[in-house]
């Protein structure tokens, strides 16, 4: 008899410990948010734009209606407030269910929002809320607002959220003039001693009003669409600076995060007469401090293959390709020297040296750290080398 109590008393101790669904959200109950746009108000005032998805649209396609009509994959909300919180609490009163972020992966900021108060004021929201992702990627409006590109509707990618983050992911991997960015990195770098922020830049290209249209998608060469564009400096959080081409490809050199690009060189008196398409690359800095005043070594290795020529090159000669791998690490000097320039001129140590400095020296760093944008990042010394090598030169030696 006691064995039984014992095993009914610990039966029903079970159903108090194990009842679950106390937190269940049911779908039906949810809007669940793709992507958010972030605007500020001629009165000072944030404006949200929630691009929400209609899981039956986007799980079957764009349906027909009764009457021969199509929906939209997506639906778009908006409401303002004096800050974030509360303008998502306003745009609760236009919709049915509950605003649902964890499967937010993407921010838009509004170019005139990160230019006049800057991204900072921002992020006390994102980090506070258990919900929200810090992983979900940051990108900048690029001379628009963060409406219009969160509004377009995309072919393709029938969430328009996914083709922005698809595109970031793709161009980075093989172009390397733009930067995947997540809050949690946005953050860090907002933290981090005397250094600056770097965030892609994605554009609106045609028609705001078109681009929200359904007719948009139902052309092969839609009127409207959204492109990466460009890499937004930014400097305690404000929006100082738009990098594009050499600059920015030589910025995210320097961060160590391209993957693949392509770099074309001269070749006997023919303009960019050969394609070297990298397979490997690694960047390193290093620090050191003399006579109080900090020097940093920026240490490049490629590794690739030649993709393409438009001239006849003997490449079985050892010496000739000797001499396109010379061409191709002054070219890579060449753009990593033009992002260190630009970033003096902006007075903004995006590439992080002051963390590195900070790491290696970090007494002596604590002298630097209150001028270190403004007056020593300026005047820095900074030695680049670059080692360049051709491995292979695809399926045929002769052009």
């Amino acid at each position: 008899m006691k064995r039984k109590g014992a095993f009914l008393l610990l039966m029903m101790t079970m159903m108090f410990l194990l009842t679950s669904c106390w937190s269940k959200k049911e779908l039906t109950d949810l809007a669940i948010v793709a992507a958010m746009g972030l605007d500020k108000t001629k009165d000072g005032r944030y404006h949200i734009t929630l691009q929400i998805i209609n899981p039956g649209n986007v799980a079957g396609g764009m349906q027909g209606g009764g009457g021969g009509t199509q929906s939209p994959p997506v639906t778009i909300y908006s409401a303002a407030g004096d800050n974030i919180v509360e303008a998502s609490r306003r745009a609760s009163s236009k919709i049915s269910r509950r605003l649902y972020y964890a499967h937010t992966n993407l921010v838009v900021v509004g170019e005139k929002l990160a230019s006049e108060e800057g991204v900072n004021v921002l992020m006390d929201a994102f980090d506070r809320d258990p919900e929200f992702r810090a992983t979900s990627s940051l990108v900048i409006a690029n001379h628009s607002t963060a409406a219009d590109l969160v509004k377009t509707l995309t072919p393709v990618d029938k969430i328009p959220a996914n083709k922005v983050l698809k595109t970031l992911e793709f161009t980075e991997r093989k172009w390397g003039e733009n930067v995947k960015t997540s809050l949690q990195e946005v953050m860090k770098s907002l933290e981090s001693p005397g250094r600056g922020t770097v965030v892609s830049g994605f554009r609106l290209i045609g028609n705001p009003q078109q681009a929200q249209k359904l007719d948009n998608l139902q052309e092969s060469a839609p009127a409207a669409t959204l492109r990466a564009s460009g890499i937004a400096v930014l400097k305690q959080g404000k929006l100082v600076d738009w990098l594009y081409g050499k600059p920015a490809r030589g910025t995210v050199w320097i961060l160590n995060k391209i993957q693949g690009t392509d770099i074309n060189i001269n070749w006997e008196g023919k303009k960019e007469a050969i394609a070297y398409q990298t397979v490997r690359q690694k960047t390193s800095v290093s620090a050191q401090v003399k006579n109080g005043q900090p020097h940093i070594s920026v240490h490049t290795r490629v590794e690739g293959d030649i993709s393409e020529m438009e001239v006849p090159v003997d490449i079985t000669n050892p010496k000739v390709i000797t001499k396109i791998e010379q061409s191709v690490r002054k070219e890579i000097e060449k753009e990593l020297k033009t992002a260190i320039d630009r970033a003096k001129k902006n007075k903004t140590d995006i590439f992080g040296f002051g963390e590195v400095v900070h790491r290696s020296r970090p007494n002596q760093f604590k002298k630097l750290k209150p001028e270190w944008n403004d007056v020593y990042f300026p005047k820095l010394n900074v030695d680049i080398t670059v080692e360049a090598y051709v491995r292979r030169s695809g399926l045929r030696n002769k052009s």
